[in-house]
C-alpha cells in the first residue's frame, strides 16, 4: 500500500485527492495538510511513501515545506499545483522536488505518477519536462557519452529518461527487463554523480525527432 501525504490549503482539493486515493486498491491517504507548516509535522509522524505538495499557500509554501522535510528525511514529494511557470517550478526543484504535476492533469495520470514516485521514478507533466530540458540544452551543450563515460545502451537509457519515459516504458521501447532499466539508471546517478531522474534530465538532450 502506497501511504499519501495530501498537502493543500484547499479543502476541496484535499477532499477530492482522498476521494480518488481512496478508491485505489494500492494507495491511501494517511494524513492531509493546509499549509506547510503542518505538512513538515504530518511528514515527521507518518512517514509518507509519498507527499503531494500544493506550492502556493499561505504562511510557510510548499517549496520552503519541502525544504524542511527533506532536511528531516528524504523522501519522494511531488509538486501538485496550477503554476507551470518558471517563478515556481526552479525554485520547487532546487529544494528537491522529484516530480511536477499540474492540476489539471487527468485522475489516471495523477495516479501513476503518486506509483511512479513511490517506486524512485519522477512523474512530470510533460510540458514542463519538455520546458526543463531546452531550458537546459539553452544553458550549455549536451552532455555527450564521453563527458560521464557512458555506455552506448546506458546512453539510449538517459535519452529516453529525458524525455519523462518510466522504467517500463523505457524497458518495452528497448526491448529490456524493469530490472535491467533501473540497474541503468542507477550506474548513470552514479556515474554523473546526480542523485535523482530530475537531475539526469537536466544533463540528458533527447535526439530530434
Amino acid at each position: 500500500m502506497i501511504r499519501v501525504l495530501v498537502v493543500d490549503d484547499q479543502q476541496l482539493v484535499r477532499a477530492g485527492l482522498r476521494a480518488l486515493c481512496s478508491a485505489q486498491d494500492d494507495v491511501e491517504v494517511v494524513a492531509m495538510a493546509a499549509n506547510g507548516a503542518e505538512a513538515v509535522r504530518m511528514a515527521t509522524d507518518h512517514v509518507p511513501d509519498v507527499v503531494l505538495m500544493d506550492l502556493h499557500m499561505p504562511g510557510v509554501d510548499g517549496i520552503e515545506a519541502t525544504r524542511r522535510i527533506l532536511a528531516q528525511r528524504p523522501m519522494p514529494i511531488v509538486a501538485l499545483t496550477t503554476f507551470d511557470d518558471d517563478e515556481y517550478l526552479y525554485p520547487a526543484l532546487r529544494a528537491g522536488v522529484s516530480g511536477y504535476l499540474l492540476k489539471d492533469t487527468s485522475p489516471e495520470r495523477l495516479l501513476d505518477g503518486i506509483r511512479r514516485a513511490a517506486e524512485g521514478e519522477s512523474p512530470f507533466d510533460p510540458g514542463v519536462l519538455s520546458r526543463i530540458v531546452r531550458t537546459a540544452g539553452a544553458a550549455k551543450a549536451p552532455a555527450t557519452t564521453r563527458d560521464f563515460g557512458l555506455s552506448a545502451r546506458e546512453r539510449e537509457v538517459f535519452d529516453l529518461l529525458a524525455r519523462g519515459l518510466s522504467n517500463a516504458e523505457i524497458a518495452a521501447r528497448l526491448h529490456l527487463g524493469v530490472t535491467t532499466v533501473k540497474t541503468h539508471v542507477a550506474g548513470l546517478m552514479a556515474k554523473t554523480g546526480e542523485s535523482n531522474r530530475v537531475r539526469l534530465a537536466l544533463l540528458a538532450h533527447p535526439p530530434a525527432g
